[in-house]
């Protein structure tokens, strides 16, 4: 528990901040509306659920500021690229940004519940406050300003003899109308978030998240309807409310209490939104300008297991280790951008991306790309493709450590590709200083012919590591998790050879799932003072035991050895 405390004490620091300041704006607010003299006759029609409107409106307000902010990606990597963020707790806190993204989102449907539900009541009290039942002080007030243009404080008004009704004061009204509009967005944009959905049906998250757009518009017009109304200054003044509450059957008579005016306050939702809208607009013109520079395809490779590899090349695009970027063929779609981790290494002449054909964009993509025929198309003859980024993520770090764990499942392999080129880039430089010392690299695999052209690679870099003698550099263990019988009779069979008969390494594989305990515990004792970077890119089930096992064997002496978990995650 302590070596959890400890390694995510940023992380819950920055929780609790965030609802400390919920809280605050909160009660801070509820308080505002439960004393102030100017809504007394407003809470004298609608009690305490006025206060309740009114507080979660604000943190409402608040969190919808917030909710952009973590998901602009260059704001985000322009943070990590300044020297007060080079390293460490508050570089990693970066790459949680989609999950204070979607705790922000939790709020904003909390608050929007308890908003929904108090203005629900108040549209009910309005209108019980209209009859002659209500009697006493609520009937008076709601009979003030039955004529048009005239101050009111209750907005169901008869001007006609057909009284208005709840359902028509929120279908005839801004406030109700863009409420509606605002809620079924936001209904929306939740519901196809999920992560079956985002999965299985990315286009729909992908198109229906854009409601986006409708639900800020809504919001800042949302205010201008002014729903709720309080005393105005002046009539402050010449009605004392003190006084006067108690003798309302005097107003029109008594000098010392004439008929009070009210008005609505100001919409303030803007100001709460414009600098994150702001910013959000400016990562919009800085897309659209990368859309429009020229990116060259130079080399298409098909591979064997449905894995389509793309080399391209773009004037002034400079990259690390394990970023990533979004892609776009305006052929096949003219919205639709797709994240892809980059495979290559900053120090080859190209950047590439190992896009697997998993879904109907990456099939579109693949078949435009010509990889169905027999003969490759002409480089004119490809698709045009636009490239937003690249963008920072958590595995370019590992350079940072001097020993760092990479763990990979399944598709999860791709960041470390471009890690792995890096590493033998930089060990054959003399002239890079390199903090990196050691490198473990774990990888599950189901279905070990899905990544192929990942094994190559290995086999490459497993290669070029014993010619230069650095062998002891990297040490790599694959796992694979699934395979079929006649799999099995010929792995028995070539069990003797000296290469492994599923990757063609030198490392045999190993099947069945690893024990984290085991890894972690000899790692540690192999370096026992040391700070271990531990990345990892996969499912979330196996990222929580991932998380666990770094907790728990990191040591309570900070002198000790530390395991610093990193997730992948865009």
């Amino acid at each position: 528990m302590g070596c959890w405390i400890f390694s995510e004490s940023l992380s819950v620091l920055l929780l609790l901040v965030w609802l400390g300041l919920n809280l605050y704006l909160f009660i801070d607010t509820f308080h505002w509306y439960e004393e102030d003299d100017a809504y007394l006759y407003t809470r004298v029609m609608l009690g305490s659920t006025l206060a309740w409107a009114r507080a979660s409106a604000t943190c409402l307000n608040f969190n919808c500021m917030l909710i952009l902010l973590p998901v602009s990606r260059n704001l985000i990597s322009f943070i990590r690229g300044t020297s007060i963020c080079y390293r460490g707790a508050l570089r990693r806190q970066l790459d949680k940004n989609l999950t204070f993204h979607k705790i922000v989102a939790y709020g904003i449907a909390v608050n929007a519940i308890i908003h929904i539900v108090a203005h629900l009541v108040n549209i009910e009290r309005y209108h019980i406050s209209q009859s002659k039942e209500a009697g006493g002080l609520r009937n008076k007030l709601s009979g003030i300003g039955k004529t048009p243009n005239e101050s009111y404080l209750n907005p169901i008004r008869n001007y006609e003899a057909t009284p208005v009704g709840p359902i028509n004061l929120i279908l005839t009204t801004i406030a109700g109308v863009t409420g509606v509009i605002i809620t079924v967005a936001f209904i929306l944009i939740m519901t196809s978030s999920t992560e079956i959905i985002r999965r299985s049906f990315y286009e729909v998250f992908w198109y229906t998240h854009h409601l986006f757009m409708v639900f800020f518009i809504g919001l800042v017009i949302h205010g201008m309807g002014q729903l709720i109304r309080g005393q105005t200054p002046q009539s402050l003044l010449l009605h004392n409310v003190t006084y006067c509450k108690d003798h309302y059957s005097e107003w029109e008579k008594a000098t010392q209490c004439p008929l009070p005016l009210f008005s609505g306050s100001e919409p303030v939702a803007w100001k709460w939104v414009l600098g994150p809208v702001v910013v959000y607009i400016c990562e919009k013109i800085v897309r659209f300008w990368r859309f429009q520079q020229e990116v060259v395809i130079t080399k298409v490779v098909t591979h064997s297991s449905g894995v389509l590899e793309l080399h391209m090349k773009k004037c002034g695009f400079k990259m690390e280790p394990g970023q990533y970027i979004f892609l776009q063929c305006p052929s096949v779609s003219q919205l639709e951008w797709h994240p892809f981790t980059l495979t290559s290494a900053p120090e080859e002449e190209f950047f590439s991306v190992h896009i697997r054909v998993v879904g109907d964009w990456t099939g579109a993509l693949f078949k435009a790309c010509g990889a169905e025929e027999k003969v490759f198309k002409e480089p004119w003859k490809l698709p045009r493709l636009a490239v937003d980024g690249p963008f920072g993520a958590a595995t370019t770090d590992v350079f940072h450590y001097r020993v760092s764990v990479c763990i990979a499942a399944g598709i999860g392999v791709t960041p470390f590709a471009s890690i792995l080129k890096s590493i033998w880039f930089k060990c054959c430089n003399p002239n890079t200083e390199l903090t990196l010392e050691k490198v473990y690299f774990y990888w599950t695999c189901r279905d070990a012919s899905a990544f192929e052209w990942f094994a190559d690679l290995l086999f490459l870099l497993e290669t070029q590591m014993a010619e230069k003698g650095k062998t002891h550099f990297l040490s790599y263990h694959i796992f694979l998790t699934g395979w079929d019988e006649n799999q099995a009779i010929h792995i028995a069979l070539h069990d003797d050879e000296k290469m492994d008969v599923i990757t063609g390494l030198r490392q045999k594989t190993f099947y069945g799932r690893p024990n984290w305990d085991t890894e972690f515990r000899q790692i540690a004792e192999n370096h026992p003072s040391n700070s271990i970077g531990v990345f990892f890119c996969g499912p979330k089930a196996l990222s929580k035991i991932l998380q666990k096992r770094c907790n728990l064997y990191s040591s309570a002496d900070p002198r000790g050895v530390q395991f610093h978990y990193n997730k992948e995650s865009f």
